[in-house]
């Protein structure tokens, strides 16, 4: 049972007569514990819910279309807690914050009904049998599944919880139900590279068709690792012979299924040195949101968008700046290059920003800080307009993870801001000023 914050306003269920402050216990005769339950069992076109309101216990119908909302509110999205890890994870990156950063960012969740609704990862180990009954029951799909390793007994070694080899059955039950999977693997070097990682592709590859693609993505080390586990950052070179071993595995399975499935992360092309495939080898960008194939399809987009210019918009005159961190600085610049030939009216300047805050080997534009560009740039010639990655604030966009906000930056450099979402043509448009999104 949950309770009801608000009720939209002319909506179905205030006409029934619902109120805010009732608690909704069921609907059809379906216990309501969270979003799934009620938006599952909401999906039908004639419905009773039992209410609970002070003394009163009752039922409320209601006749609407099979996917109407009815207008209820929630005090959550989730209308629920959200699950906690209960792991301790040797990589785990929440563990290599530095202190006092804002609360809710060291809050580690592990949650299904967040995988099914925003694309999070999860190990299972919060998982009970009943959990992937429920999931099966609702269909819910896809479900992405931190993996890292097949090996039951380096799993719990790797999570330092007992229950993370047993869980691993629960890939194949996900599977035989029908449920669409994405994995994911972390790599630690020395612990699941090698042949652990050899072993933890075939087995993987054993659950396509359900299973549709594996991202494996390095460690994400910070400065702040004392009484951590000593993982080491894996070299250039070592970096280049996973990609090798990586992609070799999948060209057997492309041969096998027509689907690569395993792909690495775009961040250990760049650290290695070896050339990001062309945009066609990373197929359906499954996990593009995970920083694989990211680099390609925003190239991809940003070559088309520049074919497209109109000779007005290839005459504009700008001076603008662009900032990001260590990882994409050379692929930044590469098309700046490419637009300056196309624009010689364009003075585009690429500014390269270390993570000081974080520190460790984190060298990606998304995990900048307002305190590091304010530092870093304070002196430097930027233009009209600073653009920045939208990843680098929460998802509200009114903070970067320091804390400081895009007017603190704005005041202290004297400069606008400008932040671009993952797309090339939204980067070339905001060079432009023909369609930057601020």
């Amino acid at each position: 049972m949950v309770t009801i914050t608000d009720i939209v306003k002319g909506s179905l269920a205030a006409r029934a007569g619902v109120r805010a402050g009732d608690i909704l216990i069921s609907v059809n005769g379906h216990d309501i514990r969270d979003v799934l339950d009620y938006r599952f069992y909401l999906a039908e076109s004639r419905l009773t819910m039992k209410i609970h309101r002070g003394p009163e216990l009752f039922d409320v119908s209601i006749r609407k279309g099979v996917y109407d909302d009815i207008g209820l509110e929630f005090a959550t999205a989730l209308m629920d807690e959200k699950r906690s890890c209960r792991n301790k994870c040797m990589f785990c990156f929440i563990d290599q914050l530095p202190p006092g950063m804002r609360e809710s960012l060291y809050f580690k969740d592990d949650d299904s009904r967040l995988s099914f609704l925003h694309g999070n990862y999860i190990t299972l180990t919060n998982l009970t049998d009943e959990d992937i009954d429920r999931i099966l029951e609702m269909h819910i799909s896809p479900i992405n599944i931190s993996v890292h390793t097949t090996n039951p007994a380096l799993r719990v070694l790797m999570m330092k919880n007992k229950r993370a080899g047993e869980v691993l059955g629960y890939i194949r039950r996900l599977a035989d139900g029908g449920i669409k999977l994405h994995g994911q693997i972390v790599l630690c070097r020395g612990v699941n590279d090698g042949a652990e990682l050899d072993r933890t592709m075939r087995d993987l590859a054993g659950f396509y068709p359900a299973l549709e693609s594996v991202s494996v993505v390095p460690a994400g080390l910070t400065a702040y690792r004392e009484g951590l586990y000593p993982l080491e950052p894996f070299s250039p070179e070592e970096t280049a012979s996973v990609i090798e071993q990586v992609t070799a595995f999948g060209d057997l399975c492309e041969e096998k299924h027509d689907a690569r499935i395993f792909y690495c992360a775009d961040e250990m092309y760049v650290r290695s040195g070896v050339s990001l495939p062309p945009y066609e080898f990373w197929g359906d960008f499954t996990q593009i949101e995970n920083g694989v194939g990211m680099l390609s399809s925003f190239e991809y987009e940003f070559e088309a968008a520049l074919r497209c210019l109109t000779d007005e918009e290839k005459a504009i005159s700008r001076t603008v700046s662009v900032a990001t961190g260590e990882a994409a600085y050379a692929f930044i610049c590469s098309l700046v290059e490419k637009l300056e030939k196309v624009c010689p009216d364009i003075d585009c300047r690429v500014h390269l920003v270390k993570n000081t805050f974080f520190g460790g080997y984190v060298t990606v534009a998304g995990l900048l800080t307002g305190q590091d560009l304010m530092e870093q740039l304070k002196d430097a010639p930027l233009g009209d307009e600073l653009l920045l990655s939208r990843s680098t604030l929460r998802a509200e966009g009114d903070v970067f993870l320091c804390n400081s906000t895009p007017d603190d930056v704005a005041d202290a450099l004297s400069v606008p801001l400008t932040f671009v979402g993952n797309d090339g043509g939204a980067f070339l448009d905001a060079i432009l000023g023909i369609g930057a999104d601020s």
